[in-house]
């Protein structure tokens, strides 16, 4: 997945003069992200999004669903950006998936991946990226951390095509949704899943460990 650097919100920034760039009217001080600064940049990507049942942002796509989810009050405030990955495997599948996991987490800043085992005994992979927002951040760190963490998300799934040798799926959410300015026909019928409840075993399955991010 590749994002276009002009899909990157300007929130309020005016057209400049002809034949120069658009200026941003951006936040000169630190600022306090909320979902609905989320929704804008999500929609700035042109990437599909939904709220789900517990008031989370998720931007969903074929295999896998990203979640925007804010805790904490105060100085504690945090943004955590967890991915949950559809594809389910057995528990005679771990200990190749934690090989996998350790390989990535060793050599990758992000997102930082475990599994997740579920009451049936399907094993599913997570991601998490957790931004502490305290008394503020800056703007630009806070778009640049978002656009490369939603970027991340997608290339740790393509990763694991290739570590396993996965079977490409063709009607997979296209590569460069936001860039090529629009969402892929996946991602809707996802975002569709999601809002009625459907394939409950992959959002709900590992929902009872999405709050702490703990992985058994």
């Amino acid at each position: 997945m590749s994002v276009d650097p002009s899909a990157i919100p300007n929130f309020g920034g005016q057209p400049g003069k002809q034949g120069q760039p658009q200026q941003a009217n951006k936040p000169a001080g630190p600022i306090m992200p909320n979902q609905e600064l989320v929704k804008q940049l999500l929609d700035r990507m042109k990437l599909k999004h939904t709220v789900d049942k517990s008031g989370d942002v998720l931007a969903p796509w074929k295999h896998y669903r990203v979640y925007f989810m804010f805790r904490g009050e105060e100085r504690q405030r945090i943004l955590t950006v967890r991915t949950f990955y559809d594809r389910a495997y057995t528990v005679d599948d771990k200990p190749r998936l934690l090989q996998a996991a350790d390989e990535w987490n060793h050599s990758t800043l992000w997102p930082k991946v475990y599994t997740h085992t579920s009451d049936d005994g399907t094993v599913r992979l997570v991601g998490d990226f957790q931004l502490l927002l305290g008394a503020g951040v800056g703007f630009d760190h806070f778009v640049a951390s978002v656009v490369s963490w939603v970027r991340a998300a997608g290339e740790f799934d393509k990763w694991l095509v290739d570590r396993f040798g996965l079977a490409k799926d063709d009607e997979e959410a296209p590569e460069g949704a936001a860039a090529e300015g629009a969402a892929g026909s996946g991602a809707g019928e996802a975002a569709d899943a999601a809002e009625a409840g459907a394939g409950s075993g992959g959002a709900d399955g590992a929902r009872e460990g999405r709050e702490d991010g703990t992985g058994s």
